[in-house]
């Protein structure tokens, strides 16, 4: 066998674009220096580790069978068991506090959601961005009423009564999160009933870490039938409204020369646009009201500003094509070559598997789902009748409503493989939750 030979034996197995041999170099670098209290406490030493972890776990959570279909592949593996790892306790705390700065105090995972934010948008038609942002809110608030209708009639299945699915399941599930949904929430139970704010808080962060789950293998399957035969009509893939046309394809016009300048002003437009919503949401202060005796504060999170805000340069025309297409392919690259970095993130440094195990019972599981699958149905069919895809719809209307925020938002994505959607995913977690403390405000003050 000549050398030519044995040289491409070896880079026959390839992971991550690397031959089998280089990442196992790579992989035990990184491992070495976790186990052996050598991992840099910065930045590098993060995606070192994070990168390394990522990858074993989504090259197997890739190819093993129905979870690879179903269940959302090497991304949600990748998202589950590093939480998994931090809770059997195999990766030191010196790790985890250096993927925790990294996530929290670094927040990478911000300037991540800023330019799949700035590229998506900016990547679509001006008259469909208009026509989604109108048919949108619809979608929303059918994926709540959804989720109420069948939330209750699960409830019936294991006796709990509609008040109690009302009040400590479909708000914490469909509140939008823990930090804008589900916190402030609790401080609204505690003002209508004179409660201790824990008392609602800890079941509901229990019930929501479980539909968030539920949601994530939701995304899976709803991906899994938009790849069915009977499916294909149900999807864009990726793609919210049926007949659309994307931005994307100026890239394929002469006129239209994208350099590695144009993309790097993707990343310095993401910021900007960031920094913008930052300002918003610091210095438009909207004032409390009060509804049925409960005080409610809404306070617009800087993604939400940030997606009105680059959907207005969108429409306005202000940015060149150019750097449209710039911010896009910016978007795709972070969209593929970081997802592993920050699922695996997510699930070390904001992941409590503990939590989600201890509310692991079957009432609650079962009526988690029931919620979870009225808020797919019910968004799903409202968008269809508004002209979007039904499958879009239910990740981005429904189920990105029924996740934890920011970082369920990604791993509902993640599953989907529809990343391109996170602006929609923003729309939901942010404005949608927003628009669930009015709801919870009222729902409290009847049933609490």
């Amino acid at each position: 066998m000549t050398a030519t030979q044995e040289r491409v034996n070896k880079e026959t197995l390839k992971i991550f674009g690397m031959a089998w041999y280089v990442f196992a170099a790579v992989a035990g670098i990184a491992l070495l220096a976790m186990f052996g209290g050598y991992l840099p406490n910065n930045t590098v030493g993060a995606f070192a580790i994070l990168y390394t972890l990522g990858i074993i776990l989504g090259w197997i959570g890739d190819r093993i069978p129905i979870w690879n279909t179903y269940i959302g592949g090497g991304s949600i593996l990748a998202f589950l068991g590093s939480a998994f790892l931090v809770y059997k306790g195999i990766i030191p705390e010196a790790t985890i506090e250096t993927v925790q700065i990294f996530m929290d105090t670094t927040d990478f995972l911000d300037l991540f959601i800023a330019v799949l934010i700035t590229g998506s948008i900016l990547s679509v038609n001006r008259k469909l961005l208009l026509k989604a942002f109108a048919g949108y809110l619809p979608a929303i608030l059918a994926g709540i009423v959804g989720a109420i209708v069948l939330g209750i009639a699960g409830g019936m299945l294991v006796g709990v009564s509609p008040s109690d699915i009302a009040t400590k399941y479909v708000l914490p599930i469909m509140g939008g999160g823990t930090g804008a949904g589900a916190i402030p929430m609790a401080d609204i139970y505690a003002k209508a009933t004179g409660n201790d704010p824990a008392q609602w808080l800890s079941f509901g962060l229990s019930i929501l870490t479980i539909a968030n789950i539920i949601a994530i293998m939701s995304a899976g399957v709803l991906n899994k039938i938009g790849e069915l035969k009977f499916g294909k009509k149900l999807t864009g893939n990726g793609e919210l409204i049926r007949n659309a046309e994307d931005l994307s394809k100026l890239e394929d016009k002469e006129e239209v020369k994208v350099t590695q300048r144009d993309i790097a002003c993707g990343l310095i437009l993401a910021c900007a646009f960031y920094v913008a919503g930052n300002i918003l949401s610091k210095v438009i202060v909207i004032p409390q009201f009060e509804v049925f005796g409960s005080v409610v504060k809404l306070d617009i999170h800087r993604f939400a500003w940030m997606v009105l805000l680059v959907a207005a340069a969108n429409v306005t025309g202000v940015i060149p094509a150019e750097l449209r297409v710039g911010a896009n392919k910016l978007q795709g690259y972070f969209s593929k070559q970081f997802l592993l970095v920050i699922m695996c993130g997510v699930g070390i440094a904001l992941t409590d598997l503990g939590e989600l195990i201890a509310a692991f019972t079957f009432g609650n599981v079962l009526i988690a789902a029931f919620i979870v699958f009225g808020a797919i149905i019910g968004s799903g069919l409202v968008g269809w009748l508004v002209g979007f895809y039904p499958i879009e719809t239910a990740i981005t209307a429904g189920l990105c409503m029924a996740n934890r925020g920011g970082s369920g938002d990604l791993a509902v994505l993640g599953a989907a493989k529809r990343m391109e959607l996170i602006s929609f995913a923003q729309i939901s977690s942010r404005l949608g939750g927003g628009l669930m403390l009015i709801i919870a405000s009222v729902v409290f003050g009847i049933f609490a």
